[in-house]
């Protein structure tokens, strides 16, 4: 599949499988922004007790909650990176299901991937420890080595940083495929992973390529949604408090921090499914590439066999099997097939 067909497809797979997909998706977003909304007014009433901070003592002892809401706030980043993973895996039943254009329900694909929600579970705290715990060696090592040569650290603190990025976004493309094979073939905790890291060998320029722009363009669509919802909550602000105080000031705040989160679970539910469809149709892909996955596929469609499965879970062809010239497509049993409709 090229580029233009992973994303015709995914956009045609969220279509047909609107409520499983969106819906899904909907739910985290959903428990994401209630926690993001009660950390922002925390912050809020943070700021407002503050400004009636009068000696050191009392700001000491502010500074209790203040610690409390951003440890808070980043449990609320690793809890909603941990539910995203999770869900990446089980949306994929829709996306290999699609296509041999076969729908899925919301009730089907949960019931479907919840025989893999153990391992999806599984892989999720690992690569989120794994995560946090790289994470927390860079910033242990830097705070160390600020303390041992003060400011002359810039020159090795700053090139570890970028270092440290390029392999946390290099080991994290090798790994995203995981859930997928974890879901559709049916692998444990540890196969999955190694699964993911042999599917995307030869093939990480590619991979990084398509994500990078899927990226961008999401958070595109997402600023230019968030934009008129940004302007409309200061309109309603100044409508509402057109002289504001204390007690205005908070009321106004809770009312444009509930449109807004609301909005954003919205936004953040369309481009999660979009990005999460796009994951599952490169996993497609590399099967197909490497394993004859759409031979297998082409015998389903013609024979209708396991209609109500996932397909690609008992593919009949070896691994590491040459991928036949079929034009990079998706199986059909009509001319000129497509990505699914």
């Amino acid at each position: 599949m090229q580029f233009g067909e992973i994303l015709d497809g995914s956009f045609q797979t969220i279509r047909r499988n609107a409520a499983s997909m969106f819906g899904s998706a909907l739910i985290v977003q959903a428990i994401g922004a209630v926690f993001v909304g009660i950390v922002t007014l925390g912050m809020f009433q943070l700021s407002m007790s503050l400004e009636t901070v009068n000696s050191e003592a009392e700001f000491a002892e502010a500074m209790g909650p203040f610690l409390a809401i951003m440890a808070g706030t980043l449990g609320v980043s690793v809890l909603i990176g941990f539910l995203g993973s999770v869900l990446q895996g089980v949306l994929v039943v829709p996306v290999a299901r699609s296509v041999l254009n076969r729908r899925t329900g919301f009730k089907q694909m949960w019931k479907l991937a919840g025989r893999r929600i153990w391992p999806l579970l599984g892989v999720a705290v690992l690569l989120t420890l794994g995560g946090l715990l790289a994470a927390a060696a860079v910033v242990g090592i830097s705070v160390l080595l600020f303390t041992a040569m003060g400011v002359g650290a810039l020159l090795i603190v700053l090139p570890l940083g970028l270092g440290s990025v390029v392999v946390f976004v290099w080991i994290g493309l090798k790994l995203m495929l995981a859930p997928a094979a974890i879901v559709v073939e049916r692998t444990g905790v540890y196969d999955g992973l190694l699964r993911s890291w042999q599917l995307t060998r030869n093939n990480w320029w590619r991979i990084f390529g398509i994500t990078l722009v899927v990226a961008i363009m999401v958070g595109v669509i997402a600023q230019i949604v968030q934009i008129p919802a940004s302007l409309a909550a200061a309109a309603i602000g100044e409508v509402v408090t057109p002289h504001p105080d204390a007690e205005s000031i908070a009321s106004t705040l809770v009312i444009t921090t509930v449109i807004s989160t609301a909005i954003g679970a919205l936004v953040g539910s369309v481009t999660f499914a979009f990005q999460a469809s796009v994951f599952a149709l490169i996993y497609m892909d590399l099967r197909m590439r490497r394993d004859g996955l759409d031979v297998e596929l082409m015998r389903l469609m013609e024979t209708g066999a396991d209609p109500d499965g996932i397909p690609g879970g008992h593919s009949t062809l070896p691994r590491n099997t040459a991928w036949p010239p079929n034009d990079g497509q998706f199986p059909s049993a009509s001319p000129g097939p497509r990505p699914p409709a």
